[in-house]
């Protein structure tokens, strides 16, 4: 398995036991993957035995799956908010678009995260995308500034949790 990533990866408490659980239902589910491979193997020739090459396929997935989990545990960094005020990983944050004139949108609330969590839909971005990287280290009443296409988006920080 090649690893193109040999860094920290930042997850919360709650992912971490998602890999965890996750990781332990594939292990419990080997057994009776291996078994299908030897159930299929028995079918003849094993360069035309379709069941057999499907069951293995499955059984090597599984392996995979297992691996990259435990390599992704090895690496994982515990995400803890931060109690001095200044946005950081895992904290979340309530900010709001600077508009020159009008009424402005409501706030944003996002939770910052790493990449591996992130999900804009629901509110978690990560600290490498364009928006998280400008927030990091700001607190509140600071203007997080982040180049679009378009010009320039300015957020100021309403609060931080």
């Amino acid at each position: 398995m090649q690893i193109l990533d040999e860094g920290p990866i930042y997850l919360t408490p709650e992912a971490i036991q998602r890999l965890k659980d996750r990781r332990a239902y594939l292990n419990a589910l080997l057994p009776g993957l291996a078994s299908e491979a030897q159930r299929t193997a028995s079918f003849g020739d094993r360069s035309e035995n379709a069941e057999y090459k499907d069951a293995k396929g499955k059984l090597r997935g599984a392996q995979r799956e297992i691996l990259r989990i435990t390599d992704q545990l090895k690496r994982a960094v515990v995400i803890k908010p931060s109690a001095n005020g200044k946005i950081q990983i895992g904290s979340t944050v309530v900010i709001q678009i600077c508009v020159p004139a009008g009424t402005p949108p409501p706030p944003q609330t996002f939770q910052i995260v790493g990449p591996d969590e992130t999900n804009p839909d629901r509110g978690r971005i990560s600290f490498k995308s364009p928006l998280g990287s400008a927030l990091m280290d700001r607190v509140v009443g600071d203007v997080a500034t982040m180049k679009i296409a378009t010009g320039i988006i300015k957020w100021i920080v309403i609060e931080v949790k």
